[in-house]
């Protein structure tokens, strides 16, 4: 696949969106660990409110900043690949180091400050009930996190809440990735290759899609669901164009690791369409999300015509619509109008490509 080097100020776009998104998972984190702090205090009577929240910060913000993969990124990705025993096994052992480390930074801030009258000794190292609150407390978030990665993050939210309990209509945007040659590695390498080949690919999709604000909504074969509320806020500056282009770029920058362990540098084709579904819950033992409507029938069509008309990524005339001009950096060429089977009235669609290049499945 030729591959062209992205636009300066689409990497500056790219890494803008990820600092923004960054910047907010840091200030959850501190603003949930003094919480935590300050109910410490007020349930055990142990210290004044503001110094609990001085622990809690020192002590939960690593904790919290962990899970969601904001400090030791690699240990945390290793340790959750793992199978669920060995991740809470192993996300303990990684959890109580970080309590110690904070108990000892926040005991010394608070022993040069003066803050309480106690040797320091007392302050950096917890005692048996600080520790049992931490570990209860971090016990709580790796099961939720953990249960939440199964779900998925927007669907877990949604069950929860009971948000489509009862069918809604609503506009939404979608993303359908369709990796290519799959069958193909699938026969050269076997099929417990081929599911490691593309269960690495489906996990290096996660960073983009949650940094340009989109949801992986299910998982089709070697195909990816990705969606996007149709609304102007969630869809600012193309987001969901610039979301594919990211995934490129990280494929891209992670090039000697996939030649390295599966020879090859994955490819997939990409279809953008928006419209009107009925979101709805189902299921009793098993619940699930899930989307019905011309929409979804229209995208995955749009993403065979990728294959048929030699390009990477595709959009709707509505995806446009919706999104309005592209960012700097890309451009859209019209196709013109295609029958798609399933739908009376034909798709007008475009080919989304960087300016000056043209990036195109092999």
């Amino acid at each position: 696949m030729p591959r062209a080097t992205p636009p300066t100020g689409t990497l500056t776009t790219n890494r803008l969106s990820m600092r923004r998104h960054t910047i907010r998972l840091w200030a959850a984190s501190v603003a949930v660990s003094a919480a935590a702090g300050i109910l410490y205090t007020l349930l055990t009577g142990a210290e004044r409110p503001l110094l609990g929240a001085v622990f809690g910060v020192l002590i939960g913000t690593p904790v919290l900043a962990y899970a969601r993969g904001l400090l030791l990124p690699s240990l945390r990705d290793r340790i959750r690949a793992c199978s669920t025993p060995v991740y809470l096994a192993g996300s303990i052992l990684v959890v109580v180091v970080l309590i110690y480390g904070g108990t000892v930074c926040a005991g010394t801030v608070l022993a040069l400050t003066g803050a309480i009258a106690r040797p320091w000794t007392e302050l950096a190292i917890p005692s048996g009930p600080e520790l049992a609150y931490s570990l209860l407390i971090s016990v709580v978030i790796l099961s939720t996190l953990r249960i939440r990665d199964v779900i998925g993050p927007g669907t877990f939210g949604n069950l929860l809440l009971g948000r489509y309990h009862k069918p809604v209509r609503e506009e939404r945007a979608f993303l359908f990735i369709d990796l290519v040659g799959s069958t193909r590695f699938a026969e050269r390498h076997g099929d417990l290759r081929a599911q490691e080949y593309l269960g690495r690919f489906f996990g290096r999709l996660a960073r983009p899609v949650r940094s340009f604000g989109g949801k992986i909504d299910d998982y089709v074969g070697d195909m990816a669901i990705v969606s996007w509320p149709a609304t102007d806020r969630a869809l600012a500056d193309a987001a969901p164009v610039r979301c594919v282009f990211a995934i490129l770029d990280d494929i891209a920058a992670a090039e000697a690791e996939w030649r390295g362990d599966f020879q090859e540098l994955p490819t997939f084709r990409a279809a953008l369409h928006s419209g009107p579904v009925v979101t709805a819950e189902i299921g009793l033992e098993r619940h699930k999300i899930t989307y019905f409507g011309d929409v979804m029938n229209a995208t995955a069509r749009l993403e065979s015509l990728c294959k048929a008309l030699g390009e990477q990524v595709l959009a709707s005339r509505e995806l446009m619509a919706r999104i309005g001009s592209l960012p700097a950096g890309f451009e859209a060429r019209s196709l013109g109008s295609h029958s798609v089977h399933g739908r009376q009235e034909a798709l007008e669609v475009f080919a989304i490509t960087r300016t000056g290049s043209r990036d195109q499945p092999s």
